[in-house]
């Protein structure tokens, strides 16, 4: 296995607090299935911060950031049955992927965590 790329991004929680306010913000941001998970969920300030968080890793990883038609809502963040975060990798993420690094095949790992005040987000990129 080869490293592509590695991102990792840190946010204050009380930001997308303020921000999840606004629903205009919430619908540029996250999927419809996003939203709807986020329902279950009783603190969203955590589910929205860690998810922007790891937005934004995942667009550093790849070296992009928001350009080449990547947009944030593209970007889905799910949990597996044990609460283990993954991306939701849809075509239009495995092309800019596969076409970014000239590969077929990769792997995609996150790690997320939230503290009182701040939301972390790691990505690994690899072949």
């Amino acid at each position: 296995m080869k490293t592509l790329g590695i991102g990792v991004d840190i946010i204050e929680n009380h930001r997308i607090k303020n921000l999840a306010k606004n629903k205009n913000f919430i619908n540029k941001i996250f999927s419809k299935k996003e939203i709807l998970n986020s329902k279950s969920i009783k603190n969203k300030m955590f589910y929205y911060s860690k998810r922007f968080a790891a937005k934004e890793s995942f667009a550093k990883a790849l070296g992009l950031g928001f350009r080449k038609g990547l947009n944030f809502k593209d970007i889905e963040i799910f949990n597996d049955k044990f609460g283990k975060p993954y991306y939701n990798t849809n075509y239009k993420v495995k092309r800019i992927i596969q076409k970014t690094f000239k590969i077929k095949k990769f792997n995609l790992f996150l790690s997320i965590a939230d503290e009182k005040n701040y939301s972390i987000a790691f990505t690994i990129i690899e072949s």
